[in-house]
């Protein structure tokens, strides 16, 4: 109707749109410096992935994260294993990537096949290398006021980082995050909350 077409107009004019490709070209290039500085001391930034399964989209998402660590100069270290993989044979592959030096820090990429409990392969990742953020003690500490965790889950990192390279000042404003889910939704909320917004899921 006339009305809601005048209130979309409304709404598109106080909208700043983000654009993510060009900041995260920039973050690349800054990450690819500060890499540098880190090689030049001898230390070499380790990214390491756990695939299990032949999933295309899951294979895509690990090709980017590897592609995009070797861009910046980093260690990349990657684990594929058969859709019907054991779960010990997993939790194998986790406890070699927490007790290897060059990997500082690595993800498990989800979903996993059917038959493997999640949160159990989850919980076994070293907190101090959960680059996902997704350890119970990690999201645990994302959950307090004023508390750190070493990670924080990504994606809702990476929009938080957009909103503050955009100049948007979150702190006293409301906030809606659709979906709640432990990957996204969840955190998104803790981390807006964390900035001292007001928010509804």
């Amino acid at each position: 109707t006339e009305h809601h077409e005048h209130e979309l107009s409304s709404m598109r004019e106080g909208t700043n749109v983000i654009d993510g490709k060009v900041t995260a070209k920039t973050i690349r290039g800054e990450l690819k410096l500060e890499v540098a500085k880190l090689v030049e001391r001898g230390i070499v930034p380790g990214l390491g992935v756990i695939l299990v399964g032949d999933r295309t989209d899951s294979a895509v998402y690990v090709r980017m994260k590897g592609k995009a660590a070797k861009e910046v100069g980093m260690h990349f270290r990657k684990i594929v294993l058969p859709g019907d993989t054991k779960q010990d044979e997993i939790l194998e592959a986790v406890k070699s990537l927490n007790e290897d030096a060059s990997i500082h820090g690595f993800l498990v990429q989800l979903p996993l096949p059917k038959h493997i409990e999640e949160h159990v392969i989850l919980d076994a990742v070293d907190p101090r290398k959960d680059i996902d953020g997704l350890h119970p003690s990690n999201i645990g500490l994302l959950a307090l006021r004023g508390r750190v965790p070493p990670f924080a889950p990504c994606t809702p990192s990476g929009c938080m980082e957009l909103l503050k390279r955009a100049g948007v000042a979150i702190s006293g404003k409301k906030a809606v995050v659709l979906g709640r889910s432990n990957i996204v939704g969840v955190p998104m909320a803790f981390l807006l909350m964390q900035a001292n917004a007001t928010v509804t899921i």
